[in-house]
Protein backbone atom coordinates (compact mmCIF):
# COMPACT_ATOMS: atom_id res chain seq x y z
CA UNK A 1 0.00 0.00 0.00
CA UNK A 2 1.13 3.57 -0.67
CA UNK A 3 1.57 5.83 2.23
CA UNK A 4 -0.86 9.11 2.13
CA UNK A 5 -3.18 8.43 -0.24
CA UNK A 6 -6.34 7.98 2.45
CA UNK A 7 -5.77 3.58 2.25
CA UNK A 8 -9.11 1.98 4.39
CA UNK A 9 -8.56 0.16 7.42
CA UNK A 10 -10.02 -3.37 6.82
CA UNK A 11 -12.43 -2.27 9.19
CA UNK A 12 -13.72 0.18 6.59
CA UNK A 13 -13.48 -1.87 3.85
CA UNK A 14 -15.72 -4.27 5.76
CA UNK A 15 -18.11 -1.58 6.11
CA UNK A 16 -18.29 -1.52 2.40
CA UNK A 17 -20.27 -4.75 2.59
CA UNK A 18 -23.24 -2.35 4.05
CA UNK A 19 -22.16 1.30 3.12
CA UNK A 20 -21.96 0.47 -0.50
CA UNK A 21 -24.71 -1.94 -0.72
CA UNK A 22 -27.27 -1.65 -3.42
CA UNK A 23 -29.90 -4.33 -2.36
CA UNK A 24 -33.37 -3.27 -2.44
CA UNK A 25 -32.12 -0.42 -4.20
CA UNK A 26 -34.17 -1.54 -7.96
CA UNK A 27 -36.17 -3.74 -6.19
CA UNK A 28 -36.15 -6.97 -3.85
CA UNK A 29 -36.34 -9.30 -7.36
CA UNK A 30 -33.48 -7.52 -9.02
CA UNK A 31 -30.96 -9.62 -10.71
CA UNK A 32 -29.34 -7.23 -13.09
CA UNK A 33 -27.80 -5.09 -9.87
CA UNK A 34 -25.51 -2.01 -11.61
CA UNK A 35 -26.73 -3.12 -14.88
CA UNK A 36 -29.60 -0.94 -14.77
CA UNK A 37 -27.50 1.75 -14.76
CA UNK A 38 -27.55 1.16 -18.30
CA UNK A 39 -30.98 2.94 -19.60
CA UNK A 40 -31.82 3.75 -23.22
CA UNK A 41 -30.64 7.09 -22.96
CA UNK A 42 -26.73 5.53 -21.55
CA UNK A 43 -27.09 2.87 -24.96
CA UNK A 44 -27.81 6.16 -26.89
CA UNK A 45 -24.90 7.80 -25.31
CA UNK A 46 -22.64 4.81 -26.05
CA UNK A 47 -23.77 5.21 -30.14
CA UNK A 48 -22.81 8.67 -30.17
CA UNK A 49 -19.40 7.58 -28.94
CA UNK A 50 -18.64 6.17 -32.43
CA UNK A 51 -17.45 8.47 -34.49
CA UNK A 52 -14.41 6.42 -36.45
CA UNK A 53 -16.06 2.97 -37.22
CA UNK A 54 -13.44 1.24 -35.86
CA UNK A 55 -13.73 -1.80 -33.82
CA UNK A 56 -11.13 -3.90 -31.59
CA UNK A 57 -11.20 -7.20 -29.33
CA UNK A 58 -10.97 -6.89 -25.54
CA UNK A 59 -10.39 -10.81 -25.53
CA UNK A 60 -7.33 -13.00 -25.84
CA UNK A 61 -7.76 -15.38 -27.82
CA UNK A 62 -8.90 -18.87 -26.16
CA UNK A 63 -6.49 -21.48 -27.06
CA UNK A 64 -6.61 -25.35 -26.90
CA UNK A 65 -4.31 -26.60 -23.71
CA UNK A 66 -2.68 -30.31 -24.67
CA UNK A 67 -4.47 -31.93 -21.99
CA UNK A 68 -7.55 -30.57 -24.04
CA UNK A 69 -6.64 -32.47 -27.41
CA UNK A 70 -7.17 -36.10 -26.83
CA UNK A 71 -10.61 -34.71 -26.36
CA UNK A 72 -11.02 -32.10 -28.96
CA UNK A 73 -12.34 -33.88 -32.26
CA UNK A 74 -11.82 -31.73 -35.50
CA UNK A 75 -11.50 -34.94 -38.61
CA UNK A 76 -12.52 -34.52 -42.14
CA UNK A 77 -14.38 -37.31 -42.07
CA UNK A 78 -18.46 -37.63 -40.59
CA UNK A 79 -18.16 -41.72 -40.13
CA UNK A 80 -15.23 -40.73 -38.23
CA UNK A 81 -17.12 -37.91 -35.50
CA UNK A 82 -18.88 -38.74 -32.48
CA UNK A 83 -22.38 -39.27 -32.80
CA UNK A 84 -21.90 -39.94 -36.55
CA UNK A 85 -23.98 -43.64 -36.48
CA UNK A 86 -27.26 -41.17 -35.36
CA UNK A 87 -27.03 -38.94 -38.58
CA UNK A 88 -29.34 -39.87 -40.97
CA UNK A 89 -28.03 -42.73 -43.85
CA UNK A 90 -28.24 -40.10 -46.47
CA UNK A 91 -25.25 -38.52 -44.80
CA UNK A 92 -23.32 -41.49 -44.79
CA UNK A 93 -24.00 -42.14 -48.75
CA UNK A 94 -22.23 -38.85 -49.52
CA UNK A 95 -18.67 -39.92 -49.42
CA UNK A 96 -18.19 -36.11 -50.92
CA UNK A 97 -19.79 -34.20 -48.01
CA UNK A 98 -17.61 -34.04 -44.78
CA UNK A 99 -17.44 -31.85 -41.44
CA UNK A 100 -15.43 -30.59 -38.74
CA UNK A 101 -16.72 -30.74 -35.39
CA UNK A 102 -15.66 -30.03 -31.79
CA UNK A 103 -16.55 -31.09 -28.16
CA UNK A 104 -14.63 -28.48 -25.73
CA UNK A 105 -14.26 -28.22 -21.77
CA UNK A 106 -13.91 -24.68 -20.53
CA UNK A 107 -13.04 -23.76 -17.23
CA UNK A 108 -13.36 -20.09 -17.81
CA UNK A 109 -13.10 -18.38 -14.27
CA UNK A 110 -9.29 -17.97 -13.05
CA UNK A 111 -6.58 -15.44 -14.70
CA UNK A 112 -6.06 -16.50 -18.58
CA UNK A 113 -9.42 -16.33 -20.10
CA UNK A 114 -11.54 -13.47 -20.77
CA UNK A 115 -14.73 -13.52 -19.04
CA UNK A 116 -17.78 -11.75 -17.42
CA UNK A 117 -18.48 -12.40 -13.29
CA UNK A 118 -22.39 -12.39 -13.01
CA UNK A 119 -23.37 -11.44 -8.94
CA UNK A 120 -23.77 -15.07 -8.10
CA UNK A 121 -19.74 -15.78 -9.27
CA UNK A 122 -19.49 -14.72 -4.98
CA UNK A 123 -20.74 -15.24 -1.72
CA UNK A 124 -20.24 -13.48 1.71
CA UNK A 125 -21.28 -14.86 4.61
CA UNK A 126 -23.34 -17.23 3.05
CA UNK A 127 -25.35 -14.48 0.71
CA UNK A 128 -25.08 -13.22 -2.85
CA UNK A 129 -26.22 -9.88 -4.35
CA UNK A 130 -29.93 -8.79 -3.09
CA UNK A 131 -30.24 -10.95 0.06
CA UNK A 132 -30.30 -14.20 -1.30
CA UNK A 133 -28.98 -17.64 0.21
CA UNK A 134 -25.88 -19.12 -1.58
CA UNK A 135 -28.44 -22.16 -1.10
CA UNK A 136 -29.74 -21.31 -4.05
CA UNK A 137 -26.75 -22.55 -6.19
CA UNK A 138 -27.22 -25.80 -6.96
CA UNK A 139 -24.53 -28.07 -7.81
CA UNK A 140 -26.51 -29.61 -10.68
CA UNK A 141 -29.15 -27.33 -11.66
CA UNK A 142 -26.64 -24.32 -10.98
CA UNK A 143 -27.81 -20.73 -9.50
CA UNK A 144 -30.93 -20.00 -9.41
CA UNK A 145 -30.44 -16.57 -8.72
CA UNK A 146 -28.36 -13.60 -10.56
CA UNK A 147 -26.75 -15.61 -13.16
CA UNK A 148 -24.87 -14.68 -16.44
CA UNK A 149 -28.60 -15.42 -18.18
CA UNK A 150 -30.03 -12.06 -16.48
CA UNK A 151 -27.52 -10.15 -19.04
CA UNK A 152 -29.03 -12.16 -21.68
CA UNK A 153 -29.77 -9.30 -23.55
CA UNK A 154 -26.47 -8.10 -23.69
CA UNK A 155 -24.55 -5.12 -22.20
CA UNK A 156 -24.30 -2.51 -24.39
CA UNK A 157 -23.10 0.91 -23.24
CA UNK A 158 -20.30 4.00 -23.19
CA UNK A 159 -17.27 2.23 -22.38
CA UNK A 160 -14.25 4.53 -20.70
CA UNK A 161 -10.54 2.96 -21.20
CA UNK A 162 -8.53 4.50 -18.02
CA UNK A 163 -4.77 3.86 -18.82
CA UNK A 164 -3.18 4.21 -15.51
CA UNK A 165 -0.12 2.35 -16.86
CA UNK A 166 0.29 5.65 -19.03
CA UNK A 167 -1.12 7.94 -16.19
CA UNK A 168 2.36 6.71 -14.39
CA UNK A 169 4.75 6.50 -17.26
CA UNK A 170 5.73 2.82 -16.72
CA UNK A 171 5.04 0.05 -19.33
CA UNK A 172 3.27 -1.80 -17.34
CA UNK A 173 2.32 -1.77 -13.49
CA UNK A 174 4.36 -4.51 -11.37
CA UNK A 175 2.91 -7.27 -9.43
CA UNK A 176 1.23 -6.02 -6.42
CA UNK A 177 1.04 -2.40 -7.17
CA UNK A 178 -2.64 -0.97 -6.59
CA UNK A 179 -4.94 1.40 -8.68
CA UNK A 180 -6.15 4.22 -6.74
CA UNK A 181 -9.14 6.87 -7.28
CA UNK A 182 -6.52 9.38 -7.50
CA UNK A 183 -5.05 7.30 -10.37
CA UNK A 184 -8.34 7.32 -11.81
CA UNK A 185 -8.82 10.70 -11.33
CA UNK A 186 -5.50 12.07 -13.12
CA UNK A 187 -6.10 9.37 -16.06
CA UNK A 188 -9.68 11.38 -16.58
CA UNK A 189 -7.58 14.81 -16.63
CA UNK A 190 -4.92 13.72 -19.02
CA UNK A 191 -6.83 11.89 -21.54
CA UNK A 192 -10.09 14.48 -21.34
CA UNK A 193 -12.75 12.02 -20.50
CA UNK A 194 -14.91 11.71 -17.29
CA UNK A 195 -16.87 8.73 -16.39
CA UNK A 196 -20.67 9.14 -16.11
CA UNK A 197 -23.36 6.77 -14.78
CA UNK A 198 -23.83 3.54 -16.44
CA UNK A 199 -20.70 3.45 -18.11
CA UNK A 200 -18.35 0.39 -18.43
CA UNK A 201 -14.83 1.15 -16.74
CA UNK A 202 -12.08 -0.44 -18.18
CA UNK A 203 -8.53 -0.47 -16.14
CA UNK A 204 -5.02 -0.84 -17.96
CA UNK A 205 -2.83 -1.52 -15.90
CA UNK A 206 -0.64 -2.76 -18.68
CA UNK A 207 -0.34 -6.47 -17.59
CA UNK A 208 -1.35 -7.38 -21.18
CA UNK A 209 1.89 -5.72 -22.32
CA UNK A 210 3.57 -7.87 -20.30
CA UNK A 211 1.79 -10.93 -21.02
CA UNK A 212 2.18 -10.83 -24.53
CA UNK A 213 5.72 -10.37 -24.26
CA UNK A 214 6.37 -13.02 -21.64
CA UNK A 215 3.79 -15.38 -23.50
CA UNK A 216 2.55 -16.63 -20.02
CA UNK A 217 -0.40 -15.69 -17.95
CA UNK A 218 -1.25 -16.21 -14.13
CA UNK A 219 0.36 -15.95 -11.03
CA UNK A 220 -1.06 -15.16 -7.71
CA UNK A 221 0.35 -11.48 -7.05
CA UNK A 222 -0.87 -9.26 -9.90
CA UNK A 223 -1.61 -5.31 -10.05
CA UNK A 224 -5.31 -4.30 -9.85
CA UNK A 225 -7.67 -2.14 -8.54
CA UNK A 226 -7.27 -1.15 -4.99
CA UNK A 227 -10.20 -1.50 -2.28
CA UNK A 228 -10.30 1.81 -1.97
CA UNK A 229 -11.67 2.88 -5.70
CA UNK A 230 -14.92 0.54 -4.47
CA UNK A 231 -16.67 3.87 -3.19
CA UNK A 232 -15.59 5.79 -6.80
CA UNK A 233 -16.66 3.57 -8.39
CA UNK A 234 -20.08 3.37 -6.68
CA UNK A 235 -20.53 7.48 -6.26
CA UNK A 236 -20.05 7.01 -10.26
CA UNK A 237 -22.67 4.65 -10.73
CA UNK A 238 -20.38 2.60 -12.73
CA UNK A 239 -22.07 -0.43 -14.58
CA UNK A 240 -19.50 -2.75 -15.27
CA UNK A 241 -15.10 -3.07 -14.62
CA UNK A 242 -13.24 -4.50 -16.52
CA UNK A 243 -9.76 -4.76 -16.09
CA UNK A 244 -6.42 -6.49 -17.88
CA UNK A 245 -6.28 -8.50 -14.85
CA UNK A 246 -8.22 -10.43 -12.64
CA UNK A 247 -9.39 -7.08 -10.87
CA UNK A 248 -8.25 -7.00 -7.58
CA UNK A 249 -4.81 -5.83 -6.51
CA UNK A 250 -2.57 -9.21 -4.86
CA UNK A 251 -2.49 -9.42 -2.36
CA UNK A 252 -5.16 -6.97 -1.51
CA UNK A 253 -3.26 -6.32 1.90
CA UNK A 254 -6.71 -7.50 4.41
CA UNK A 255 -6.37 -10.74 6.51
CA UNK A 256 -10.50 -11.20 6.43
CA UNK A 257 -11.01 -9.76 3.24
CA UNK A 258 -8.61 -11.10 0.11
CA UNK A 259 -10.63 -9.89 -2.72
CA UNK A 260 -12.24 -7.11 -1.95
CA UNK A 261 -13.27 -5.81 -5.38
CA UNK A 262 -14.87 -8.74 -5.87
CA UNK A 263 -16.69 -9.54 -2.85
CA UNK A 264 -17.69 -6.09 -2.30
CA UNK A 265 -19.04 -5.45 -6.30
CA UNK A 266 -20.45 -8.85 -7.07
CA UNK A 267 -22.26 -9.44 -3.28
CA UNK A 268 -23.09 -5.74 -2.31
CA UNK A 269 -23.57 -3.56 -5.07
CA UNK A 270 -24.75 -6.52 -7.83
CA UNK A 271 -21.72 -4.63 -10.05
CA UNK A 272 -20.55 -6.89 -13.13
CA UNK A 273 -17.26 -7.61 -13.81
CA UNK A 274 -14.56 -8.55 -17.09
CA UNK A 275 -11.82 -10.21 -15.88
CA UNK A 276 -8.73 -11.14 -18.11
CA UNK A 277 -8.98 -8.36 -20.64
CA UNK A 278 -6.88 -7.57 -23.24
CA UNK A 279 -6.28 -3.95 -23.57
CA UNK A 280 -3.36 -3.28 -25.71
CA UNK A 281 -5.23 -2.78 -29.22
CA UNK A 282 -8.00 -0.93 -27.22
CA UNK A 283 -5.31 1.61 -25.48
CA UNK A 284 -3.31 2.21 -29.22
CA UNK A 285 -6.36 3.08 -30.84
CA UNK A 286 -7.39 5.11 -28.41
CA UNK A 287 -4.09 6.92 -28.33
CA UNK A 288 -4.10 7.08 -31.86
CA UNK A 289 -7.65 8.39 -32.18
CA UNK A 290 -7.44 10.48 -28.90
CA UNK A 291 -10.62 9.61 -28.17
CA UNK A 292 -11.16 7.19 -24.63
CA UNK A 293 -14.55 6.47 -24.56
CA UNK A 294 -16.31 3.97 -26.98
CA UNK A 295 -19.18 1.91 -27.26
CA UNK A 296 -18.66 -1.18 -25.85
CA UNK A 297 -20.65 -4.76 -26.33
CA UNK A 298 -20.50 -7.74 -24.50
CA UNK A 299 -22.83 -10.73 -25.08
CA UNK A 300 -22.38 -13.53 -22.86
CA UNK A 301 -23.48 -16.99 -23.89
CA UNK A 302 -26.43 -17.88 -22.86
CA UNK A 303 -24.97 -20.68 -20.14
CA UNK A 304 -28.38 -21.65 -17.83
CA UNK A 305 -27.49 -20.86 -14.27
CA UNK A 306 -23.86 -19.82 -14.34
CA UNK A 307 -21.96 -17.67 -12.46
CA UNK A 308 -20.42 -16.28 -15.86
CA UNK A 309 -19.64 -16.34 -19.30
CA UNK A 310 -16.40 -16.44 -21.67
CA UNK A 311 -16.83 -13.13 -23.61
CA UNK A 312 -15.02 -11.23 -26.23
CA UNK A 313 -15.92 -7.30 -25.79
CA UNK A 314 -15.95 -5.25 -28.61
CA UNK A 315 -15.02 -1.78 -28.70
CA UNK A 316 -16.15 0.49 -31.75
CA UNK A 317 -14.45 4.06 -31.60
Amino acid sequence: MMAGRGVPGQDEVLGYFRGLSNWGRWGENDELGTLNFVTDAVRLAGVRAVRHGRSVSCGWEVGVPEEMERATTACPCAAEMPGAEHMPAAFHKDRRWGFSNERLGIMFHGNTITHLDSPCHIFWDGMMYNGRSHSLVDAAAGSGWAAVTAAANGIVTRGVLLDVAAVRDVPWLEPGEGVFPDDLEEAERRQGVQVQSGDAVLLRTGYGRARHEAGAAGGITQAGWHASCLPWLHEREVALIGADTPQDVQPSGYDDVLMPVHAVSLVAMGLWMLDNCDLEECATTAAELGQWDFQLAVAPVRFAGTSGSPVNPIATF
